[in-house]
């Protein structure tokens, strides 16, 4: 018995045991059962899943003590907790036939409220983590006087032939009384709540059978439903959790009905993996990669939604375990060394969570790269279906960098059909070659066609094509993969030269000499949009393309940035201009006959051009309408 049991017990008459005696809880009872059950609790349903946890956590401790004590070995039945519904009386019965309370222990466990009657057991023991209680009791217990104006609980020790009654209004004091035994369970506890007004629901027995499914289907004690007066029990749940049984025991079947279970979709997945870890904390883990996206994968708050237990009770439907670049799993979590809050339905903030969190994800990148390197066909669907999140990690997680590049693949310009992962890419870097070169933009077709590409292609580089938005973002902190320095192909000088041409493509001819006073002649018409006007190396076909400047962010950053207003801070681009093109060869002809005035309108039509090959608007739409149809009757 705790300190603050005893003073209750002190403040009442102990020389009559026998008797009824009326009890006046702690001091401030009145002030704690307010805050419980209008302020600690937010969903009323609770207070079955408190019951039910603590009749389980009963049968759990009659079965600890019968294997030392012959005579509970007899008493000790088949562990079953049976919930019994009267819409006549407005009452709701949880039973169980555990190990029960005498006298003593009913004002120890009930009697104080922050009082834990497992927990004392446990403390005697002395081997908290070996044993599988909650804990909590007299805390759970009082969540009843939420859908309760008064609560009794009858209850017998197992191996004592005295009986009890516990009652109480929850108002500042409670009742004992002798219980015949004829009136008793004949080993354990029985709670019964007088239902309020405002909890018709709870006497429902599809509702009470919804709630103990979602709440206590894992709970290690079957439970049966008796839903009116006469009634056959009914048993609602097996008292197994499928992730507490050993792997060899479970089919792919009932594997693939219980993520269908906890994931609501109807498609099977695409990868599975069960597994205990052991060591300072202990917890096991079923985790499911959906075999398709589910509908919430881009919700804006980006959480990761686990099924959280703390030995087999339910704890959190939807606990932000994972990083959010790991939300698309489906994960149930059960462990024994998390801590709870004092209504056990928020997880403290707790380095064991934290701990948990990080080793889960760690496993998962393992199990992703395991699929990825056994079943590559299947590995690549769960790439369409959420590498884009995934990819998140490597902007988000640098921690996680190199093992999500393990997994990570790419579409580039080697292939049309398959992607490729970083390896794969680094294995074929052309001679000479000292960069990963990428190409970021938000639509595939358009990466292909860029004109940024065409330099590399004529020399058999490869490039990266990211389409995917969070592309912009983790290339510009990555440092690279095994030694070679990502590098976008629309930033900066092209620096290709010394990588020779492949054996197919054209020599390069050399640029007239006209075209020098072209790109002066530029550089000053086009003063207000571009920082720079240079010759270029990386085109082959195209007249011009936009590249960013050599310092700073690649051209899909900026555009994105300055959608969001910020476009002043990141400057002008620079116009690149193909000296061998023939438009390029024509327009500098021009301005050595005419000069710069009569070329002005071909010069910004030029601009305007490498505006829409790069995805963007021309500066001004009716003025670039007006110069190409001049250009057109002219051309006629």
């Amino acid at each position: 018995m705790t300190d603050d049991a005893a003073s209750v017990e002190s403040a009442a008459p102990a020389a009559q045991p026998q008797a009824a005696a009326d009890f006046g809880f702690e001091a401030d009872v009145a002030r704690l059962l307010e805050l419980m059950t209008h302020s600690v609790y937010s969903e009323r349903d609770v207070f079955l899943r408190e019951l039910v946890s603590n009749a389980a956590d009963a049968c759990e401790k009659l079965r600890y003590e019968a294997l030392s004590d012959e005579k509970l070995a007899a008493e000790a039945g088949p562990p079953l907790v049976t919930i019994s519904l009267d819409k006549d009386k407005r009452t709701l019965t949880v039973a169980d036939n555990g190990v029960g309370m005498s006298r003593e222990e009913l004002i120890s466990a009930l009697g104080t409220i922050a009082n834990s009657g497992t927990r004392a057991f446990l403390d005697k023991l002395g081997k908290e983590k070996d044993e599988g209680f909650i804990g909590q009791f007299g805390v759970g217990f009082y969540s009843a006087f939420m859908v309760a104006d008064r609560v009794e609980v009858a209850t017998r020790r197992a191996g004592e032939n005295q009986a009890w009654l516990w009652s109480s209004e929850g108002k500042g004091s409670y009742q004992i009384a002798p219980l015949p035994l004829e009136d008793a369970p004949a080993v354990g506890t029985r709670v019964t709540l007088h239902l309020n007004e405002e909890s018709d629901e709870f006497l429902d027995g599809w509702r009470v059978e919804s709630v103990v499914r979602e709440h206590s289907g894992a709970i290690a004690a079957p439970i049966d439903l008796i839903a009116a007066p006469g009634e056959e029990p009914r048993r609602i749940t097996e008292g197994v959790a499928l992730w507490t049984k050993p792997k060899s025991d479970i089919t792919q079947e009932q594997y693939v009905d219980f993520y269908r279970q906890l994931s609501g979709q109807l498609d099977e997945p695409a990868l599975i993996a069960h597994w205990r870890a052991e060591g300072r904390t202990e917890y096991t883990v079923l985790a499911f990669v959906p075999g398709a996206r589910p509908f919430d994968l881009f919700d804006p708050a980006r959480t990761s939604k686990s099924k959280l237990y703390v030995r087999r009770v339910l704890i959190s439907r939807d606990m932000a375990l994972l990083p959010a670049w790991l939300r698309f799993a489906r994960i149930v979590v059960d462990s024994a060394d998390i801590p709870l809050n004092v209504s056990r339905e928020m997880v403290q903030k707790s380095p064991a969570v934290g701990a948990i969190g990080k080793a889960i994800a760690t496993r998962m990148l393992q199990e992703l790269k395991k699929l990825a390197d056994a079943e590559p066909e299947k590995f690549a669907q769960v790439w369409r279906d959420f590498g884009a999140v995934l990819k998140e990690g490597l902007h988000e997680d640098p921690s996680r960098r190199d093992a999500l590049f393990e997994i990570a693949r790419f579409a580039s310009t080697k292939s049309e059909e398959k992607t490729r992962t970083l390896k794969d890419y680094v294995a074929d870097l052309r001679k000479n070659q000292t960069a990963i070169y990428y190409l970021v933009g938000d639509d595939m077709k358009r990466l292909r066609a860029s004109p940024q590409l065409e330099g590399f292609r004529a020399r058999g580089v490869e490039v990266l094509l990211l389409d995917d938005a969070v592309d912009a973002f983790w290339v510009t902190s990555a440092l690279g993969f095994e030694g070679k320095p990502f590098k976008s192909v629309t930033q900066g000088q092209a620096d290709i030269d010394a990588i020779a041409l492949a054996d197919d493509a054209k020599t390069e001819a050399a640029a007239p000499a006209d075209v020098v006073d072209l790109l002066s002649a530029l550089k000053e018409t086009l003063v207000d949009y571009v920082d720079d006007v240079r010759a270029s190396t990386r085109l082959t076909d195209s007249a011009v393309c936009l590249v960013a400047p050599d310092t700073g962010f690649d051209r899909q950053l900026s555009r994105l940035l300055a959608e969001h207003g910020q476009e002043a801070a990141f400057g002008k681009p620079v116009l690149e201009v193909n000296p061998r093109h023939e438009a390029i060869i024509a327009l500098a002809g021009a301005l050595r006959d005419k000069g710069r005035e009569a070329t002005r309108d071909e010069q910004l039509l030029l601009f305007d051009l490498a505006r829409v090959a790069d995805g963007e608007h021309p500066v001004d739409a009716a003025a670039f309408a007006k110069r190409l149809a001049t250009l057109l009757a002219n051309k006629g």
